[in-house]
């Protein structure tokens, strides 16, 4: 399990990057934490209306929580809170009444129209220690084991 030159990484690169990877996606979500707390939400309920918001037509719960790589409970949960803030509508399917389909509210706009610049900003910031072609090919591969996963 440990590395004699950092405990955090392992013996292998494949196990460094793992270790890597998730020790960085916890520092990346605290810090858009902090950031998404004077809204009252966190990171994962913004990633919920996010992709909700750029699907072509309101995707199923079970649709978000394939592209957030999380479970359906999880996303009902955090959509029946976005919910009871009004910035989501759970509504049942016309064809289907089993299906629940997810669409923002216009508070989501509203919401976001006056902070997302600063937040991109913020997340500039954080990925600055890397030039610009190097945060491209940290997409491109990053991306590839993201595809690798779900197939």
């Amino acid at each position: 399990m440990k590395s004699p030159d950092n405990p955090l990484l392992g013996a292998t690169t494949s196990v460094q990057l793992f270790r890597t990877v998730i020790v960085l996606a916890s520092h990346l979500r605290v810090g858009m934490d902090q950031r998404l707390a004077d809204i009252d939400l966190t990171t994962q309920q913004v990633a919920v209306l996010t992709v909700v918001e750029a699907a072509a037509e309101p995707p199923t719960l079970g649709e978000v929580a394939a592209v957030l790589g999380t479970s359906h409970q999880n996303v009902r949960q955090i959509a029946s809170l976005l919910e009871r803030k009004g910035l989501l509508t759970v509504v049942v399917d016309v064809s289907d009444r089993r299906v629940r389909r997810l669409d923002v509210t216009p508070a989501v706009a509203a919401l976001f129209e006056g902070r997302d610049p600063a937040d991109h900003r913020a997340v500039e910031e954080w990925m600055s220690v890397l030039s610009p072609e190097e945060q491209e090919h940290a997409v491109a591969l990053l991306g590839r084991v993201l595809e690798g996963l779900r197939a």
